[in-house]
């Protein structure tokens, strides 16, 4: 997590300001171009669009780019997502070297270390956008579902994972959710929810108006995103295919 600009002791102290250097998605550290949470949405829609359709750009991927982001990086977006390996946020966003931060663990599932992760990229490097980014047949909330029906417990470190789903469960059966899928919409919005009830330097972020965390839900098949849950709710409307190519 390397940036050279600025160490994050630095930007805890008001010494630098990490966002007068973020630059446009695509082109990190471009000096005085800002994105913001709307603008870092729009990129991952079209990204997404572009992948859904086959018309990949690949950008930021070549030899040149590499070596412009050795000495720092310029995130547009942080990714929680989910560990499975048909959920790489490069590709199915279609973006390079430098675009996104990505934090990754079975179910989306989220500690201090996520947290932390979280809250170096949108206060040090100054990432406007947080996506918790889950997907259907969701083997996490399956493993979770079946242990809370058998009252059967997992081996090792599984349960770990099993009991951050657990209040998932809760909620969907509060409300008469069954459905695999639904209920992994409803564990993206606990996700995002508690992201921000576990990290006050987070949501202090999105309040001040510089941060937006938004829970996208990814189709293994159709390789689509869907927005399930926003903070702010303004960023919960998804765009049209054509706007999101734009």
């Amino acid at each position: 997590m390397e940036q050279s600009s600025m160490s994050m002791a630095q930007a805890g102290s008001g010494q630098l300001d990490p966002r007068t250097s973020v630059g446009r998605p695509g082109e990190p550290g471009t000096p005085g171009a800002r994105c913001t949470p709307a603008r870092a949405l729009a990129e991952l829609h079209a990204g997404n669009h572009r992948f859904v359709t086959g018309t990949p750009r690949h950008p930021n991927q070549d030899a040149g780019h590499r070596a412009a982001v050795a000495d720092g990086q310029n995130p547009f977006a942080v990714i929680v997502g989910c560990s499975d390996s048909r959920l790489a946020a490069e590709i199915i966003f279609d973006r390079g070297l430098g675009d996104l931060f990505v934090v990754r663990t079975a179910g989306h599932t989220v500690g201090p270390e996520v947290l932390g992760s979280v809250e170096y990229a949108v206060t040090v490097l100054g990432t406007p956008l947080v996506v918790v980014l889950g997907h259907d047949s969701c083997g996490a909330v399956q493993a979770a579902k079946a242990a809370a029906g058998t009252g059967s417990e997992p081996a090792g470190n599984l349960r770990a994972v099993v009991d951050a789903v657990v209040p998932s469960l809760h909620r969907a059966a509060e409300r008469g959710v069954e459905s695999i899928d639904e209920i992994v919409d409803i564990h993206i919005a606990c996700t995002v929810e508690a992201m921000l009830d576990r990290s006050p330097v987070l949501a202090a972020e999105v309040d001040a108006g510089r941060c937006a965390v938004v829970g996208m839900s990814y189709r293994l098949s159709a390789g689509g995103v869907r927005t399930v849950a926003a903070v702010p709710a303004a960023m919960a409307t998804d765009p049209t295919p054509a706007a999101a190519a734009a």
